[in-house]
């Protein structure tokens, strides 16, 4: 589908920004560019240690700045946590999904503890979160969603394919979901950033794995996602010279692409 094709009307965003992730650098890079004069809320385990990211929001314009505690795991506690923010705040106007864990794709192998800790935490948890979002902002008929894929789930490859199977099955869900938004007022947008060099992947690069070709930073994968948000787009790929890329990357070969490193 075409960009123009999946470009929609500019979504009404009035109301509470949610970041579930208080402490992901491109939750918070997100959230600072759409803080101004907004009642800002930090998800995040440890929400009395999250100083440093609540005076960034302010900085940035942010009228009020609130933490609450956040379990990604806690998959029960995800619709208690966003009906409370809502009873305390007022109705959601932004939520930033943008939790998720790396993990050891070695470690993953061998270990099925790991493999279901990295499953849970970036396709289960993600699914708890996003379905009373969505019902929330379905009942007022406004607001809108950021989800966060990635290119490694757009075909797997064998250096990660344990987290890179999480983002694809997001990526379906997320797809699904904004088709079900469609005319009812509530946005989705899909972002799909490539290698991302920041906090998340410092250990891994740290090991000796290199930067993928056309790598983004978080200001910049933040940069286009708030772009992307605020004319109307379904889906946001970072770069977006990686989309065309992936087309291709598609084509090859299954012998060639197993060998392909992250």
């Amino acid at each position: 589908m075409s960009d123009v094709a999946q470009r929609r009307r500019r979504p009404d965003t009035d109301g509470v920004v949610l970041l579930f992730g208080g402490r992901s650098e491109i939750g918070l890079a997100v959230a600072t560019r759409i803080a101004a004069d907004a009642v800002v809320v930090l998800a995040a385990r440890r929400p009395d240690d999250l100083e440093t990211e609540t005076a960034a929001v302010l900085a940035a314009g942010a009228r009020e700045v609130h933490t609450v505690a956040f379990d990604a795991d806690d998959t029960a506690s995800h619709t208690g946590i966003i009906e409370s923010v809502i009873a305390r705040h007022g109705p959601i106007g932004v939520a930033i999904v943008a939790f998720g864990i790396l993990g050891d794709q070695a470690r993953a192998e061998t270990e099925v503890a790991h493999a279901l800790q990295i499953a849970h935490t970036d396709y289960l948890a993600q699914i708890s979160v996003l379905t009373p979002l969505a019902a929330t902002m379905r009942a007022r008929n406004a607001g809108a969603i950021i989800v966060f894929s990635s290119v490694a789930g757009v075909r797997v490859r064998r250096a990660n394919y344990v987290y890179g199977s999480t983002k694809a099955g997001l990526d379906g869900f997320a797809s699904g979901l904004s088709d079900a938004l469609h005319d009812t007022g509530v946005h989705l947008l899909l972002a799909r950033p490539g290698f991302v060099v920041g906090a998340m992947t410092k250990d891994l690069m740290a090991s000796g794995v290199e930067p993928a070709p056309m790598s983004s930073t978080p200001d910049q994968v933040a940069d286009a996602v708030v772009r992307a948000l605020r004319r109307g787009r379904a889906t946001v790929w970072i770069p977006w010279a990686i989309r065309p890329a992936f087309f291709v990357m598609k084509l090859l070969p299954q012998p060639i692409w197993r060998r392909m490193p992250r």
